[in-house]
């Protein structure tokens, strides 16, 4: 790879901007400054700018606890997206959210540019199960339970995978709602069939990733490859 295109992938800058780095001779390899913009890098060269070294990661992960009225798209006419929210931190990245939550949800949207591992994840037959925390209008039934395990026929006739609802505390209306597929505005319409609506919706983790709870709603982190890991296994079997 060339050096320009190393540094501007690693630093997510602009190739002109990593071009300028690398002409100030703010740029070494191996120990060694380099003003060669064409420079042609060798597996295992160790590469530094401002002496800080540089890796290039193939793709990112991100956590993001999505608050209300945002949108989980890329790009939206109208609205603010998930990926407005990382702001200008991958501006070489074509960032999209891996799963979606409705505008007025909140909670862990995963964000990435690995369409690979998506497919993977999201996949009807390794689908990863996602836990959410839901505040009905009306305290949890066992008719609610019983429904759930069984698989919920929709009112256009769609049946869906089982599914788990349990208490989530002291508090009858809020529960605990874990689900094995992804279907446009899943929860509201399962409890919908069950005479119940939804008053709030917030994700809790995906697979057997929780959500980071020092993430304040808008706020995001990378995802270390021991937790993406998590999430894989979370749709193991």
């Amino acid at each position: 790879m060339r050096l320009d295109k190393f540094v501007a992938d690693a630093a997510q800058l602009t190739r002109s901007a990593a071009r300028g780095l690398i002409a100030k001779g703010r740029v070494t390899v191996n120990g060694q400054v380099c003003r060669k913009a064409d420079c042609a890098l060798k597996e295992g060269d160790s590469v530094c700018a401002d002496g800080k070294p540089l890796a290039c990661e193939e793709y990112v992960y991100i956590m993001l606890n999505k608050p209300a009225g945002v949108v989980s798209a890329s790009t939206d006419g109208r609205d603010k997206t998930v990926v407005d929210l990382v702001g200008g931190a991958f501006p070489r990245r074509q960032l999209f959210p891996a799963g979606r939550l409705d505008k007025t949800s909140t909670g862990f949207v995963l964000l990435t540019d690995d369409g690979a591992f998506a497919h993977d994840i999201l996949a009807p037959k390794r689908h990863v199960p996602k836990t959410y925390r839901v505040v009905l209008d009306t305290p949890l039934t066992n008719a609610m339970r019983v429904g759930f395990a069984a698989g919920v026929t929709l009112a256009d006739g769609q049946t869906l995978a089982p599914a788990e609802v349990a208490p989530a505390g002291a508090d009858p209306c809020v529960v605990r709602v874990t689900l094995h597929q992804g279907v446009y505005h899943q929860i509201k319409r399962m409890f919908g069939v069950l005479d119940a609506g939804v008053n709030q919706l917030h994700r809790t983790a995906i697979g057997g990733l929780a959500l980071d709870e020092g993430l304040a709603p808008g706020a995001w982190r990378l995802i270390t490859p021991e937790e993406k890991a998590l999430i894989q296994a979370g749709g193991e079997g």
